[in-house]
C-alpha cells in the first residue's frame, strides 16, 4: 500500500515509517521538520512540507499515488498547550482539517489518527476502557478530541475510513532501526532520567510523592514505540472506507515515576539522584490502559511490556546518540 505519514520524521511517526517500510509498504514521510529529524526517515522517503500548504499536500498525495494516511503531525506538550493554546488549536485542529480536505480532493479515504489518552482527562475508573467519558483537562487533549469528532463526521458524510488510536505513554527506542527519541526541549520521563545517567543533568525532579499510589508518585502505562508502530500497521490493514475504529494502545500495566527511576538505575548502573518537588497542575494519579479492544480487533499484543526492557532499548540508543540526532 502507498502510505503518507504526516509527522513521519517525528518520534512515533518515524518508528511507524520504518515498521511500514519493513512490512513492504511504499512509505512517504511528510514533515516540516520543526520538531522532526531528517535522519529519522528511511533514505529518500522524506517530503518536506507543512500541513497548511494544501497545494503541496495534494501534490504529494497524487504524485505518490497515496492510498492511506497516517497522521502524526501534532504538537503534544501539555504544558505548552496551556500557555500557548493558539499554536495548538492552529496546528492540531486547523492543520488536520487542511489534511482531511486535501485527502478528499485527492480521493484518499483512509486515515490512521494519532490520538491520546489525554482525551479522557482525569478518569473515573482505571484501567481505562474506550467507554470512559472523554473530558480533557488541557488544550492538547481538547484538540485531539475535536479531531476525533471531525473524523466521525467525515466518516458519516464522506465515507472516510478512520482509526483513532489513543496512545498512553510512548517510550523506548527501536531495536531494528537506527532511530530513537530526541525532543527539544525534552519532556518525557525516561529520556530525562537517562540524561542524568549520561551526566547531562545533576538529578531528576519528581513532581509530587503524595499521590494515592503505593509509593506516592504518579503511575503511567509505558507502551513501547515499536509496539505502537505495529498497532498502526494492523489498524491500517483493518480499515475500509466508512469504517471506524477507536482504540486504546497501552500495555495494561502501570509503572510509577519512582519505578521508572529505579529501572533506569538498574539498566544504566548509575545512582540517579532525585529531588521531590510539588505536584504539577493537572497530573492524574494513575493512567493505565485497558487495551482489550485493540487486542481483539487488531489481533495485536504489545511485546515489550517490562519497564526495564523498555528502558534498556532507550538506553542503548541514547548511549550511541547522547546529544540526539546530529544537527544539520
Amino acid at each position: 500500500m502507498n502510505v503518507l505519514l504526516t509527522g513521519g520524521a517525528g518520534y512515533v511517526g518515524s518508528h511507524a515509517a520504518w515498521t511500514m517500510h519493513r512490512a513492504g509498504h511504499d512509505v512517504w514521510a511528510y514533515d516540516n521538520l520543526c520538531e522532526g529529524h531528517r535522519q529519522a526517515v528511511p533514505e529518500g522517503r522524506l517530503v518536506v512540507g507543512d500541513l497548511m500548504d494544501r497545494a503541496k499536500l495534494e501534490a504529494a498525495l497524487r504524485e505518490h499515488q497515496i492510498e492511506a494516511v497516517m497522521h502524526f503531525a501534532a504538537f503534544a506538550n501539555v504544558g505548552i498547550s496551556v500557555t500557548n493554546p493558539a499554536e495548538y488549536y492552529q496546528n492540531n485542529i486547523v492543520g488536520t482539517l487542511s489534511l482531511l480536505d486535501a485527502m478528499r480532493t485527492a480521493n484518499v479515504n483512509r486515515i490512521v489518527f494519532s490520538s491520546t489518552c489525554a482525551t479522557y482527562g482525569t478518569p473515573e475508573q482505571v484501567p481505562i476502557t474506550e467507554s470512559e467519558k472523554q473530558a480533557p483537562i488541557n488544550p492538547y487533549g481538547f484538540t485531539k478530541l475535536a479531531i476525533e469528532h471531525a473524523l466521525a463526521d467525515y466518516a458519516h458524510a464522506y465515507d472516510l475510513g478512520y482509526a483513532a488510536l489513543r496512545y498512553f505513554n510512548a517510550s523506548g527506542a527501536s531495536t531494528e532501526s537506527p532511530i530513537g527519541e530526541d525532543h527539544d526541549p525534552e519532556t518525557h520521563l525516561i529520556p530525562l532520567v537517562l540524561q542524568v545517567a549520561l551526566g547531562q543533568r545533576d538529578h531528576i525532579k519528581i513532581f509530587g510523592n503524595d499521590y494515592p499510589t503505593p509509593d506516592g508518585t504518579c503511575i503511567r502505562d509505558y507502551i513501547h514505540v515499536d509496539d505502537l508502530a505495529t498497532a498502526h500497521v494492523a489498524a491500517l490493514e483493518k480499515l475500509a472506507p466508512g469504517s471506524q475504529l477507536k482504540l486504546n494502545l497501552g500495555t495494561g500495566h502501570g509503572a510509577s515515576v519512582m519505578q521508572v527511576v529505579e529501572a533506569c538505575r538498574q539498566v544504566t548502573g548509575h545512582p540517579i539522584p532525585i529531588e521531590i518537588v510539588g505536584r504539577r497542575e493537572g497530573d492524574p494519579a494513575e493512567l493505565v490502559a485497558d487495551a482489550t479492544q485493540a487486542n481483539q480487533t487488531l489481533n495485536w499484543q504489545p511485546k515489550c511490556t517490562d519497564i526495564e526492557a523498555v528502558v534498556a532499548t532507550a538506553w542503548q540508543w541514547h548511549q550511541k546518540n547522547p546529544t540526539g540526532y546530529e544537527k544539520e
